[in-house]
């Protein structure tokens, strides 16, 4: 079959891999109709995920046709269709019986390679590395899909690919960044990031009964989205985002801060960015926190950062005196996708919740390596590409 497969930092390809093959009871193979490129896939083009392999199938948000299930596999069927959710879950251990699905203590094989840099081991991921597990990704024609009796979710009407897919991975990240806030009527909201998670936390903000959402980024095509799902853009490289949040909230700052950032962050003063750059580069720090740091010191007293964008490892200068000294909470995670899967299934059959508007390029699989180029670069108003094997 063919796959898309790290070739190395900043290159991808698209070649011939051995198809996936039932090696447990409790697997599915499934034929993917849809898979998309996440911006979590970027920090593997760029070589800031360790363990990454040449020849790796990336990919960990696809949706398809199942075609093979295990003998332990009873809800599902050769035919059926499903989005798969791109943590890993048994479905049974102390963490899935709390519904934490990408805390999961049973599905990652190679937990003692993170365990050393994280302490303890979340959840394996699908195509994204061996320390979380080593499992092939879903860009690909055909995936394996360990604990297929727990994870995909079956869709049994006719919404398309387009309206579900992301069901697998950026739609619940972002509600579930947007629900960590506790956010209650009237409440104030800021994102860090106009991607894609964060227009689903601008639109999940609302839903949860914000009075108003500012967006805050860099690049003016992200900004107009985010201006068309209601929020107020705030463009960080032409204006000081702790004034304008200041000037927007009667001087408190926001009741809720939002990182749908993570470890690629970009800041508005030059020094500060190549200070993060350079460290980062020379793997003294392994993240960027321009936007954690800018979140933290804009909240308002008392008030909630909700942390969904994704890190690694160590950062430089977090801010832990303004943490503790005016009582903020900080909630994070990556999103137990599982939880939230059938409530959003909901939520996109009724109309509220609009997914492809988000969607700027469908290619096909061959062409993955041009997706993640605009991707990357924010060419052509890319926002998010979908992936057609």
């Amino acid at each position: 079959m063919k796959a898309t497969v790290w070739a190395g930092r900043n290159s991808v390809e698209v070649q011939s891999v051995p198809d996936p093959k039932i090696l447990n009871d409790r697997d599915a193979i499934v034929r993917v109709t849809s898979t998309a490129i996440c911006g979590s896939d970027l920090h593997i083009y760029d070589g800031y995920i360790p363990t990454v392999k040449h020849g790796d199938v990336l990919g960990h948000e696809f949706m398809g046709e199942v075609v093979e299930v295990g003998k332990a596999v009873q809800n599902l069927a050769a035919g059926d269709r499903v989005v798969v959710p791109f943590p890993i879950a048994c479905g049974a251990c102390s963490a899935c019986e709390r519904e934490l699905y990408s805390l999961c203590e049973n599905s990652n094989p190679n937990a003692g390679i993170v365990e050393k840099l994280m302490g303890h081991s979340p959840a394996g991921l699908f195509g994204y590395s061996h320390m979380m597990g080593g499992f092939a990704g879903g860009q690909a024609e055909y995936a394996r899909v360990p604990f297929a009796d727990v994870g995909p979710l079956k869709i049994d009407d006719d919404l398309s690919d387009d309206q579900v897919l992301f069901l697998s991975d950026i739609l619940p990240t972002g509600y579930m960044g947007a629900e960590m806030c506790g956010i209650a009527p009237g409440d104030v909201v800021a994102v860090w990031g106009a991607g894609p998670v964060g227009l689903f936390s601008i639109i999940s903000a609302y839903l949860l009964g914000a009075s108003k959402v500012i967006a805050i980024d860099r690049v003016p095509y992200r900004l107009k989205l985010a201006e068309e799902k209601g929020a107020v853009a705030v463009n960080f490289e032409e204006t000081s985002v702790l004034e304008t949040l200041r000037d927007l909230t009667a001087g408190r700052g926001p009741d809720h801060c939002i990182d749908a950032v993570g470890l690629e962050a970009r800041n508005g003063s030059t020094v500060v960015d190549a200070y993060d750059r350079v460290k980062q580069a020379a793997r003294l720090e392994t993240e960027r926190p321009h936007a954690l740091r800018e979140a933290i010191m804009s909240c308002r007293n008392g008030g909630t950062i909700s942390v969904v964008g994704v890190y690694g490892g160590l950062m430089d200068k977090f801010p832990i005196g303004a943490v503790m000294n005016r009582s903020l909470t900080i909630k994070t995670g990556q999103c137990h996708v599982q939880r939230y899967m059938k409530p959003l299934l909901k939520r996109i059959r009724d109309g509220e919740i609009d997914p492809p508007s988000i969607i700027s390029h469908h290619l096909p699989l061959d062409e993955a390596p041009h997706g993640y180029e605009i991707f990357k670069h924010k060419q052509d108003n890319c926002t998010k590409v979908v992936l057609n094997p």
